[in-house]
């Protein structure tokens, strides 16, 4: 069971501001923030996301392959989070709309190159 995702960043602040968007548009907010951390979940489901700077001080980096996936309420909220990534300094890996395998979905990378997608669960 995954409790949370966390991601590295490199810049607390624009991680911040980055998720922020994304979080709402997906119904969620901040729940919690530190000197090092920022925490962001939907009211009463617990922490579901997280952006820290690297405890042992090293730089954030990516991993290739790894990738995050939020679930949507529906289509427009997949276009809606896919928007608010690209207008917020994210870049695109894949417009949102129906996939291979029948699923509708939107993929993006945030500032700090981390791989994330949404996909339509209603």
């Amino acid at each position: 069971m995954i409790i949370h995702i966390c991601f590295g960043t490199r810049d607390l602040a624009k991680a911040g501001t980055f998720y922020d968007a994304i979080a709402e548009a997906l119904g969620a907010a901040r729940s919690h923030a530190t000197d090092t951390a920022i925490y962001w979940s939907k009211p009463g489901t617990g922490i579901g996301f997280a952006a820290t700077l690297p405890f042992n001080g090293e730089p954030a980096t990516w991993g290739n392959g790894v990738m995050a996936t939020l679930g949507a309420e529906n289509q427009a909220m997949v276009d809606r989070v896919h928007a608010a990534a690209l207008a917020h300094g994210g870049t695109d890996e894949g417009a949102p709309g129906p996939r291979a395998n029948g699923m509708y979905c939107a993929y993006w990378r945030d500032p700090d190159g981390n791989k994330m997608n949404a996909v339509a669960l209603g």
